[in-house]
């Protein structure tokens, strides 16, 4: 199977327990997982790799603190990433007009290194009375053809 790095964004945790119920679902999937939860992009594997981005937006729009470094690198980096394939989770909230920009933002900042996409971002709107972790879990299971 597939070997994931996921890379988390989080301001006040929620987006963490998002991410480690999609390292579960993963494994239970027979993918190996490393989840970064203060990722550095030099100490995460580029070669033959899927990234998981899991990522919540904060203030106008912004990154959250904990990712800030990681875009800047990804951004700066001339490394080639070709061999990575993506995904993209967002959680937000539809009451602010900037509803998971981070997410929108790091997909499209991956795409133009290169980075290939494996389906459209999953965006979770906080503001609605879900469960993020169980969102996160259907849609990989749904998605696992596609890995």
């Amino acid at each position: 199977m597939s070997s994931y790095q996921i890379i988390v964004g989080s301001m006040l945790g929620g987006t963490e327990y998002v991410a480690e119920a999609c390292e579960e679902t993963l494994n239970e999937l027979g993918h190996q997982t490393l989840v970064h939860l203060t990722p550095s992009f030099k100490e995460i594997n580029t070669k033959d790799q899927h990234w998981l981005i899991c990522t919540s937006t904060h203030g106008a729009g912004d990154y959250p603190d904990n990712i800030q470094e990681f875009v800047s690198d990804l951004t700066n980096t001339d490394q080639d990433l070709n061999s990575i394939k993506f995904l993209v989770i967002g959680i937000g909230d539809t009451n602010y007009d900037t509803f998971c920009y981070a997410a929108k933002n790091i997909e499209k900042l991956l795409i133009s290194k290169g980075c290939k996409k494996i389906t459209d971002a999953l965006t979770l709107d906080m503001s609605e009375d879900i469960d993020p972790e169980d969102l996160s879990q259907r849609w990989i299971t749904e998605i696992n053809d596609l890995l």
